[in-house]
């Protein structure tokens, strides 16, 4: 196996819009560096690339266009990249917050206004950047690779993420409720403290860089502040103990309802404070799962790739006249009744365009670990039913990859006694109930026709010893 690593900056300049929101707000300042993390392995036969970009989405066409790049630079197919949004809520635009840009041709001046005008839009010179950028730090990972061990394997960091949806007393849910509201009967999701890595190794035993799975909104910075999140401070630790050479691809898990909220504490929740507490200690239990388990030449590429087409819900007729009522009245346009109003309109006139969702999953193996991806904020349960289901001892789940499709909650999150944001029908929110259990279904069918890579015990010829050691031999003595 050979291996390589890279990283490429994609830092945004002041004064562009920031994702993460459902209006526009612009970056004031910058705090961190955000970056694009890239590793590259290589069996010879075969190779697969992850990329980590600090962003708080990504879309199909943007992937796409990086990936043909990469193809034609280094041969690395299609199926064979996957492409992660580390989901920081202050990184650049990349695309449309509302999964609709609008063509000022075709689409209907209200909507086009709405879309464009009244929501998230990428700039399109930042846009190309971070698309050059991605292609590039895959390109070099893949150039810089050299001979490799690998190791995989799990830890646990649960201090610092929360599920934010309880149900409460009146037998709905709701999402972040307020700390400690009276209302509060219980929580309404698990949170997946696993911290998964896969780490590649020179034979002199320094690290090359990992790839780290783990399920939390990065949102712990807010405002007009340009951020990696915790994210970055993850990273740095990681750089700090393990070389400043090595590189942490980043891929996040089943995180759509995960966040560093606590509504049961009044302990702060957010600030550069928080952000390098946790993604220090993030990195620091990465940097134990790498050094707990043996590097070893492990040899397995395998890829899987699959559309699932999912229908999406139709917005009824009385739904969008009261919400273009609402866009039309003199509601302020922060009011979350105006914000999802103006979201279900674009995403009626959306649904009149495309009734059914092509929703990119895949699975890519190197040597014992598996990573199966869906380009969704994916609830947390939905993540833990998939890695139940998988006889790979090291599965990880990756959510926003290769796309980005919106909200998937669990079907019970739609029943009468569900609710949230997440569930409204909106541009961000609009597959069916089912299509959680769909997105599973065909990521554990790809862990059922991958196969395990099992190396033999490299100590299973070693014979018992026969006699104690000479000091530890001795009876005791009273005098």
């Amino acid at each position: 196996m050979k291996a390589g690593f890279y990283e490429t900056d994609i830092t945004p300049p002041v004064g562009i819009e920031r994702a993460g929101s459902y209006r526009k707000i612009y970056i004031q300042s910058i705090l961190t560096p955000l970056k694009v993390r890239a590793g590259v392995f290589d069996n010879g036969e075969k190779k697969a690339a992850f990329a980590g970009i600090d962003a708080c989405m990504i879309d199909a066409a943007a992937c796409d266009a990086a990936c043909e790049i990469v193809t034609k630079a280094c041969g690395i197919s299609r199926e064979n990249i996957m492409i992660g949004a580390s989901h920081t809520h202050s990184g650049g635009a990349v695309n449309s917050l509302s999964c609709f840009a609008g063509n000022k041709k075709t689409t209907p001046p209200e909507v086009y206004d709405l879309a464009v005008n009244k929501s998230t839009q990428a700039e399109p010179c930042f846009r190309e950047m971070v698309i050059k950028q991605l292609a590039s730090a895959i390109i070099w990972a893949d150039e810089n690779s050299e001979e490799a061990l690998i190791n995989s394997g799990s830890g646990s960091e649960s201090r610092h993420v929360f599920n934010r949806r309880f149900r409460m007393k009146n037998g709905t849910s709701c999402t972040h409720p307020g700390a400690h509201n009276p209302e509060i009967d219980c929580l309404a999701g698990p949170i997946d403290p696993e911290v998964g890595v896969l780490g590649a190794w020179r034979k002199d035993g320094t690290l090359l860089g990992c790839v780290v799975n783990y399920a939390c909104h990065g949102t712990v910075i807010g405002g007009g502040t340009a951020s990696a999140d915790w994210i970055h401070y993850m990273q740095r630790a990681v750089k700090k103990i393990m070389g400043k050479d090595s590189v942490a691809v980043f891929l996040n898990g089943a995180a759509g309802d995960i966040t560093q909220v606590n509504n049961l504490s009044y302990e702060v929740s957010s600030g550069p404070e928080l952000a390098f507490k946790m993604g220090t200690g993030i990195g620091a239990e990465v940097v134990k799962v790498l050094n707990d388990t043996e590097p070893r030449e492990y040899s397995t590429i395998e890829s899987q790739w699959n559309i699932v087409k999912i229908p999406r819900r139709p917005l009824s007729a009385e739904n969008l006249r009261k919400s273009q009522e609402i866009v039309n009245s003199d509601i302020a346009q922060t009011d979350a009744d105006w914000i999802f109003a103006k979201e279900k309109v674009i995403y009626s006139y959306a649904y009149s365009q495309q009734a059914i969702t092509d929703v990119r999953c895949q699975a890519i193996q190197v040597g014992n670990a598996l990573f199966v991806s869906n380009p969704s904020e994916y609830f947390c349960q939905l993540g833990l039913d998939i890695k139940k289901a998988s006889a790979f001892k090291h599965t990880f789940v990756v959510s926003l990859a290769n796309d980005c499709i919106g909200y998937v909650p669990t079907p019970e999150s739609f029943e009468a006694s569900g609710g949230g944001y997440e569930t409204i029908l909106t541009s961000y929110s609009n597959l069916e109930p089912a299509a959680g259990t769909k997105i599973a279904d065909a990521c554990i069918e790809f862990a059922k026709h991958a196969k395990e890579e099992i190396l033999p015990d490299p100590y299973a010829a070693r014979t018992p010893a026969t006699e104690v050691w000479s000091y530890g031999a001795f009876r005791p003595q009273l005098e």
